[in-house]
């Protein structure tokens, strides 16, 4: 059973298992769209918890909450179900894609036998689609992918209950209402100024004030932890923002072309201005990747390494506060 299935690459796996699913059921709705309006955008540095060895960062919300955010502020009802047998998972796929249903599937990374080598580690927040069954094998739809790929009954049971930090637990979900039209104006404003106040918060992890934080740890790195330690922390920084999802640099374009597209929508040209102004943040987030790697590399020929990189990540905040600032006054 193969249902009539177009495939969408995308840069961001969540976000593009929404807009193909949107897609797949009649709205056009584009990847950025869905990010911005999902309220997508986070900075957030998670010492309690630690993945490869090493604090957790994050620059987007916990998964599941774009799509959640999405379908609430434009009136999508979606379904969700979590399983702690694998049979009784793979039941609901198959019933599914028996009523001609493509579904989106929570999956772990370190056993996606389609994904390079180098990309394969432990991170169990990847979203995909799976759109249809051949024999023993499913059609897979995995929106960062260039084209669509195949998994065994067995292969895909293992990356739906891969173990460890935000286990899928055999997660699947799917949207199954929708409005008559999708009120995008209003969705547009609520999911703006739920960034800003994401990105503003007076909380010391997060948004700008997290970035801060982060650089006042990265200057103690190594002394407090050592070199090689410091070096493995300032990599997970990199890896989260560089290869999970694309991260801090690419995140940032996202929802630049988000601010494009909404401020088309909304009539508002100050967003197309402040779309230019991520953009280039978006640009020094990726310098900031570049740095930070050769540092962790042991290639930097700079003295005093570790203090540059976390003035860096100082100015970068900096540049989102004074960002954030501005957008939250362009959309009153």
């Amino acid at each position: 059973m193969e249902i009539d299935y177009t495939h969408h690459q995308t840069a961001h796996c969540e976000n593009g298992v929404v807009s193909n699913l949107m897609k797949f059921n009649g709205y056009g709705v584009s990847e950025p769209m869905v990010f911005g309006i999902g309220s997508g955008l986070l900075y957030c540095y998670i010492p309690f918890l630690k993945v490869n060895h090493a604090p957790a960062i994050t620059y987007r919300v916990m998964p599941g909450q774009i799509f959640n955010r999405f379908a609430k502020r434009v009136g999508i009802k979606i379904k969700r179900e979590k399983f702690k047998n694998p049979s009784q998972a793979k039941l609901s796929l198959d019933e599914n894609l028996k009523k001609n249903n493509p579904v989106g599937l929570q999956v772990g990374v370190f056993n996606l036998t389609y994904f390079p080598e180098e990309y394969r580690f432990h991170f169990n927040a990847h979203n995909l689609v799976v759109y249809g069954k051949q024999d023993d094998k499913y059609l897979i739809s995995d929106p960062i992918m260039e084209n669509v790929s195949t998994l065994t009954e067995e292969e895909l049971e293992k990356v739906r209950f891969a173990k460890g930090a935000f286990a899928p637990k055999g997660h699947i979900y799917y949207p199954i209402d929708f409005p008559k039209e999708l009120d995008l104006k209003r969705a547009i404003i609520k999911g703006i100024k739920h960034t800003c106040k994401d990105m503003l918060a007076p909380i010391p992890i997060v948004g700008v004030r997290g970035m801060r934080f982060t650089a006042k740890k990265i200057r103690r790195w190594p002394k407090k932890e050592g070199i090689k330690k410091a070096n493995h922390y300032l990599g997970q920084i990199v890896r989260m923002q560089e290869e999970i999802g694309t991260g801090g640099g690419g995140f940032r374009y996202i929802f630049a072309a988000f601010l494009q597209e909404a401020s088309t929508v909304l009539e508002n040209t100050q967003l197309f201005d402040l779309s230019n102004e991520m953009t280039i943040i978006g640009d020094t987030w990726r310098d900031f990747a570049v740095d930070a790697s050769r540092i962790y590399k042991n290639r930097s020929a700079k003295n005093d390494a570790y203090n540059d990189i976390a003035n860096q990540l100082e100015n970068i905040a900096d540049m989102e506060e004074v960002f954030f600032k501005k957008l939250k006054k362009a959309i009153r």
